[in-house]
C-alpha cells in the first residue's frame, strides 16, 4: 500500500493525521475525524497549546487529548533526524465522545466483518452494521435487544453457552458457527469470540466473517468431486488426472486394468512412461504445452499406449484442463477412447512408410505410390525393403496383413489409413 492508498483509506475514518514543519505549522493533513479543515487546524492548535507550544507534542509519545467534548488517542513521534528532520508526522484516533460507542468502535462500524458486544445475560451492548446485516436489520434495532429476539431457542442456548465458556476461560476462542439468516436459510460464520471490559462489566465480544457463500461453494465442489470420483471408478471409462508437470495424480481402475499395472504404481508416474516413442508422442507434447500454458482448454490427440507387459495399443485421448484460477491450470483430465487392438511393440515407422502401407493396402502399384508421394522409384523400393525388415514380412500382401495386425492401419477405415489419422481422408 502506497501513501495515496493509505490516505484514501483514512479519509472516512474517525482519524486525523497531519504533517508539520519545524515550526509545527501544518503542511498536509487529512482523515475523517473532522468535517472541515478549519476544525482540524483548531484541533492541532489545541494539541500544541496543551503541551507547551510548538516544541511540546512531537516526541511526547502516545497520550490522550480532549477536544470539544471528544477524546482522541494521539501519537506524535519525534521528528526524523534524517533528510526530513525539520518535519514531523502525527495521528489522532477518536476513542470517545459519541453515544453508545466504546473504544475504537468507529473503526468496527465500518469493517465488513460482523462484530458485537453482549453482556453475560445475552443483551447486546453494541453491534456494527455488518452484524445487523446478517439478520436483515439495522444496528439500532439490535443494540439493547436480547439474543432471543434475533435467534431461535436452540441457537440462543448454544450462543449463551459459548459466551459462558469465553468468560470462564478468559481468553479468545476461534471457531465457526451456524445461524439462521433473515430469510430463514442457514448461514455460516467464522471468527473469534473473546472477553472484554465494557465500562465496569465483563462482557463478550465477537468478530466474524460470513462464510455462507464460501461454504456453499466448498460443498458444491465436494459433491462434484464425489460424483467425478464415482464416474472415474465405476463407469469403466479409462481416465487419469494429470498434474501440470505431466504426472499421474489420480487414475481410475479401468486405466490400471487397461495398462496392466497396479493402481498404486500408476499414481505419481510420469505420463511419458505410458507412451510409446512414436510421432504421436511429439504431437501430444505440443498439445500439452498449449493446454498447461492456457492457450487451449481442451484437445483431442492420438497416442500409442505402452502397458506393463511392453505391448502397445493405439488410442484417442480427450484432454480437458481444470483451472484453479482464470490464468492457472491446476490439472488436466485425460480420457482414453477409441482403443485399438493390443499388439506387440510396433517398430518405429515414419509418416512416409505409413502412407506407403496405406497405398499398398488400397492395391496401388509401386509406380502409383511413387507418383502419389512424389518419390523416385528407387526411394519407394528402399522404403519397401525397410518395411519388410521392420515388419518381418517378405511380400506385399504380408506387409499389408502385418500392418493391420499390428494396428498400424485401421480395419474400420476405407480408403486404408492409420487408426490415428487426424482426417478421414488422410492416411496418417
Amino acid at each position: 500500500m502506497n501513501e495515496s492508498d493509505l490516505k484514501a483509506l483514512l479519509a472516512p475514518l474517525p482519524v486525523s493525521w497531519w504533517e508539520a514543519d519545524g515550526g509545527l505549522r501544518v503542511v498536509d493533513s487529512g482523515g475523517g475525524a473532522f468535517d472541515d479543515e478549519r476544525t482540524a487546524r483548531r484541533f492541532l492548535e489545541t494539541l500544541c497549546a496543551d503541551h507547551g507550544g510548538p516544541a511540546g507534542p512531537a516526541g511526547a509519545g502516545p497520550y490522550q487529548a480532549s477536544f470539544e467534548g471528544r477524546t482522541f488517542d494521539v501519537n506524535w513521534p519525534a521528528r526524523d533526524e534524517g533528510a526530513d528532520r525539520h518535519r514531523s508526522r502525527g495521528v489522532a484516533v477518536e476513542v470517545a465522545g459519541r453515544p453508545d460507542h466504546g473504544p475504537y468502535a468507529s473503526f468496527a462500524d465500518l469493517t465488513p466483518a460482523a462484530a458485537f458486544v453482549r453482556d453475560a445475560s445475552g443483551h447486546y451492548l453494541w453491534a456494527n452494521h455488518a452484524y445487523a446485516h446478517l439478520y436483515g436489520t439495522t444496528r439500532e434495532d439490535v443494540i439493547g435487544r436480547h439474543l432471543a429476539d434475533l435467534d431461535g431457542p436452540e441457537d440462543v442456548t448454544r450462543f449463551l453457552a459459548l459466551d459462558r465458556d469465553v468468560l470462564t476461560q478468559g481468553r479468545p476462542v476461534r471457531h465457526t458457527l451456524t445461524y439462521r439468516r433473515a430469510d430463514g436459510t442457514p448461514g455460516h460464520a467464522a471468527g473469534y469470540r473473546f472477553p472484554v471490559r465494557w465500562g465496569t462489566d465483563r462482557c463478550v465480544a465477537g468478530i466474524y466473517v460470513d462464510v455462507t457463500d464460501y461454504t456453499r461453494v466448498l460443498d458444491q465442489r465436494r459433491r462434484a468431486e464425489e460424483d467425478l470420483q464415482a464416474l472415474r471408478d465405476h463407469s469403466g471409462l479409462p481416465c487419469l488426472r494429470l498434474s501440470p508437470d505431466g504426472r499421474v495424480g489420480e487414475a481410475g481402475t479401468a486405466v490400471a486394468e487397461l495398462l496392466r499395472v497396479r493402481l498404486s504404481d500408476l499414481v505419481g508416474l510420469p505420463a511419458d512412461d505410458l507412451l510409446a516413442k512414436t510421432p504421436e508422442r511429439g504431437a501430444l507434447h505440443r498439445i500439452w504445452d498449449d493446454l498447461v500454458g492456457g492457450r487451449r482448454r481442451s484437445a483431442r490427440a492420438s497416442a500409442v499406449l505402452v502397458d506393463g507387459d511392453g505391448w502397445q495399443r493405439r488410442a484417442r485421448v480427450h484432454l480437458s484442463t481444470v483451472c484453479r484460477t482464470a490464468e492457472r491450470v491446476s490439472s488436466v483430465w485425460a480420457v482414453i477412447t477409441h482403443l485399438g487392438l493390443r499388439q506387440e511393440a510396433q517398430p518405429p515407422l515414419t509418416a512416409t512408410q505409413v502412407r506407403i502401407l496405406a497405398l499398398l493396402a488400397a492395391g496401388r502399384s509401386n509406380a502409383d505410390v511413387a507418383g502419389t508421394l512424389h518419390l523416385s522409384r528407387q526411394a519407394v523400393d528402399y522404403h519397401l525393403s525397410r518395411l519388410r525388415d521392420l515388419l518381418g514380412a517378405a511380400t506385399r500382401p504380408a506387409l499389408v496383413a502385418r500392418a493391420y495386425v499390428l494396428g498400424i492401419l485401421s480395419p474400420q477405415a476405407w480408403p486404408p489409413r492409420s487408426d490415428t489419422a487426424a482426417h478421414p481422408l488422410s492416411p496418417v
